[in-house]
């Protein structure tokens, strides 16, 4: 089967690149704005592709799964880069559902949490509408990926395409940045560098962190599955406050570091959890990777490269 991975040299993207290898040929279509060419460099297949181009642009190949992963994700990305995020959610995902309305193909959209906003609702269902602040700092991305979920579903009922919808929580492990400006590579960073790592507020606030080889199990189980139409979430329901994240870094990096706290960047949102009875039943996923062997093969990773 020949698959499409947009963003397939992304983080999360050049891991689904291989999973899907193990049973498909794979095409990798990345403009490297926050990609990389060594994420996928080792990949020596002879079914795996490299496209250098843009979704924003015309895409012409045959295709029979569509996986459209091609955004800034992390907040310092498409902060820096608000209208490269939009118009890949909307120019972008129209291209990429055109081409999969040309090929008969199945289409899924890795969406985002984000579309929650600062959640009213917790845990966070599929049904939940969101608290988005439409013109603040995060709203670039918020709003592209809301605009790409009704643009993603405005296609199937109109042209029947077969479309599924991922809605990614927090996803740690090898191959983030260390500029990635979120959480986890951050904390990493700085306690392997031996600086005070530094939390948000009082610390308070939840996330949940889903490590990537889960979710890219997660992704191939959705795209495969017979369930078209439908949104899922995907992630790791375990709660954990920022301040117990960083105290688990110290602990495994140098338990003598400090914590230096700073203001709450603005819209950051309290309690993030997601529910995942919806893909636990109608797909049969669940996340398998606890927190703690994840952070160690993070770390691991980080003090490997440079």
């Amino acid at each position: 089967m020949k698959t499409l991975v947009a963003g397939g040299a992304g983080f999360v993207g050049s891991w689904l690149c291989e999973k899907l290898l193990e049973s498909n040929e794979v095409a990798c279509l990345d403009n490297f704005s926050t990609g990389r060419k060594q994420n996928v460099g080792h990949i020596k297949s002879k079914e795996f592709s490299r496209i250098d181009a843009d979704v924003t642009k015309s895409i012409k190949m045959e295709a029979n799964v569509i996986f459209h992963l091609a955004s800034p994700a992390s907040p310092a990305d498409y902060q820096k880069k608000p209208i490269e995020t939009m118009m890949a959610n909307s120019e972008g995902t129209k291209n990429l559902l055109e081409l999969a309305r040309k090929n008969d193909a199945t289409f899924l959209l890795a969406s985002t949490s984000e579309i929650y906003g600062d959640p009213l609702e917790h845990p966070q269902k599929e049904t939940y509408w969101g608290n988005v602040n439409p013109t603040g700092p995060r709203s670039c991305y918020d709003e592209a990926k809301r605009f790409a979920e009704a643009l993603t579903t405005a296609y199937h009922n109109a042209y029947g395409i077969d479309t599924k919808i991922i809605r990614i929580f927090n996803t740690y492990g090898p191959r983030m940045r260390r500029d990635d400006g979120r959480l986890i590579p951050n904390l990493i960073t700085q306690a392997l560098a031996g600086k005070p790592l530094t939390v948000y507020g009082s610390g308070k606030q939840t996330r949940s962190f889903c490590y990537v080889k889960d979710l890219v199990e997660g992704i191939a189980a959705v795209a495969f599955s017979k369930h078209s139409g439908e949104a899922f979430n995907l992630g790791n329901p375990d709660e954990h406050s920022v301040i117990d994240i960083a105290e688990k870094i110290k602990a495994l990096v140098d338990p003598k570091l400090k914590l230096e706290f700073l203001p709450l960047p603005q819209d950051d949102p309290r309690r993030r959890k997601p529910d995942i009875a919806k893909v636990k039943s109608m797909v049969g996923w669940k996340p398998s990777t606890s927190l703690a062997d994840g952070l160690a093969e993070t770390i691991v990773y980080f003090r490997k490269t440079k």
